[in-house]
């Protein structure tokens, strides 16, 4: 089980969100969210925030970094590391059964991640077999796009997804963003998509426009 994160905002919370971080960071770095995130009088929430595992990263060198998978190429979608992508949704998993046995129902758990992490949620969210509350891609591009739509989960086929992304970013372009949005449209997956004036990052608008989608989608 990876080290994580928790932040819950009330006793015994009966909804979570898992949030992974992105390329290089760790569970602290969207800690400071939380209260941007969550309005008054919502119910109890657990925010986990996993540890990516620390990997050789192809694109920093072979220097070892937290990392859901090896970056090998600038080419984000070409040239991916399947073997790590599925190592990291096997972890997603593992946290996932661990929210369940503490009493969290797939309906009242959201998966949420930036970058690196937002391609992990969405590769687990899609393909789990309980049917979740929402996914949350940010900042993102969904992996291994050739097996969505065999390997995705009929209990998900109708998830929402809310996805941000930034129109000047250099990191994950926002055309990579788009083809991946209008990939899963095709599949029937709603999503939800929101872009910005930033770059690799989130900022203010973003945040407010997720809290009315979580507000919506966890049934507060």
């Amino acid at each position: 089980m990876l080290p994580c994160v928790e932040i819950e905002t009330g006793p015994a919370p009966r909804h979570a969100v898992l949030w992974l971080h992105g390329l290089g960071a760790d569970g602290h770095d969207f800690e400071p969210i939380v209260p941007e995130l969550v309005a008054p009088g919502w119910p109890p929430l657990r925010f986990v925030f996993p540890h990516a595992p620390v990997r050789p990263v192809t694109l920093n060198g072979g220097a070892p970094m937290r990392a859901w998978y090896d970056l090998r190429t600038l080419d984000l979608a070409g040239r991916q590391d399947e073997a790590g992508i599925r190592a990291s949704v096997d972890e997603v998993e593992a946290l996932l059964a661990r929210e369940y046995a503490r009493g969290i129902a797939p309906q009242q758990l959201m998966l949420a991640g930036f970058s690196q992490g937002g391609a992990i949620a969405l590769a687990a969210g899609l393909r789990h077999a309980g049917r979740l509350s929402g996914i949350v891609a940010l900042s993102t591009y969904l992996p291994l796009a050739e097996g969505t739509a065999v390997e995705s989960s009929t209990a998900n086929a109708a998830v929402p997804i809310f996805w941000g992304h930034g129109s000047l970013d250099p990191i994950v372009p926002l055309a990579l963003g788009t083809r991946s949005r209008e990939y899963l449209q095709q599949l029937g997956h709603a999503v939800e998509w929101h872009d910005y004036p930033m770059a690799h990052q989130v900022c203010a608008q973003e945040i407010a426009d997720l809290r009315i989608w979580l507000a919506a989608h966890l049934g507060f």
